[in-house]
């Protein structure tokens, strides 16, 4: 596994090893981050650790046409509980996706380093990292001050016509995945990449490919 230096490239995914790990080292400065997606590679690391970028296979990805939506989910979008936008709070989506309980997974701690989050925020200023918002009515406040509270979203990057998903939280049932939805029904991505594995995603439509199905669809659109 190559140790990178300060200039900016990355070795082949080939030279990944069982579990995906390409490379150690570097920095997240958008122009690297920039090459690491558009060559099928991501940083995924905890606070303790270098920083160390996986290009995993298979790959965990959404096909936008094999979307599920449930007959519940798709009751609840109708009933219009939710208020969803697009690139309105970032910095509060990806601050939630950093501190959210993710104990009911199995996981502790988070991989969302403060340098993680920063360059994402610098990436969102750029217009490259997206965010997908869900919020609801706050009941606390009187219905002369209405105002809407954050429960749940996601965030990414776009890549071309691809959707690179980095993660969502939700406060409330159901949000996270609303967000998800409006994400692949609203904005004509050919491909959501969801990285790795997990079955909530899964029981959303997502499925696994090879890593060179999923490069042949990076590489289209660079």
């Amino acid at each position: 596994m190559q140790i990178l230096t300060n200039k900016i490239e990355f070795p082949s995914v080939e030279t990944a090893n069982q579990y995906g790990m390409v490379a150690v080292g570097g920095d997240l400065s958008p122009e690297r981050l920039l090459l690491a997606y558009k060559s099928g590679i991501f940083p995924w690391y905890s606070d303790d650790e270098p920083i160390v970028w996986y290009s995993p296979d298979p790959r965990m990805v959404l096909f936008p046409d094999k979307l599920k939506v449930s007959k519940s989910m798709r009751q609840i979008l109708k009933k219009g509980k939710f208020q969803i936008t697009v690139n309105q709070a970032f910095k509060e989506v990806i601050s939630n996706c950093k501190t959210v309980n993710r104990t009911a997974q199995g996981e502790t701690g988070t991989w969302i380093t403060d340098e993680m989050k920063d360059a994402y925020i610098k990436l969102h200023k750029l217009g490259i990292a997206k965010s997908v918002e869900v919020w609801v009515l706050d009941a606390e406040r009187s219905r002369s001050e209405q105002k809407y509270k954050l429960v749940g979203g996601l965030y990414g990057l776009e890549i071309n016509d691809i959707f690179c998903g980095e993660s969502m939280f939700s406060d409330v049932s159901n949000a996270s995945k609303v967000a998800f939805v409006h994400l692949v029904q609203h904005h004509n991505y050919k491909l959501i990449d969801c990285q790795v594995y997990n079955d909530h995603l899964a029981s959303l439509g997502a499925e696994e490919i090879s890593r060179n199905e999923f490069l042949r669809f990076v590489l289209q659109g660079t």
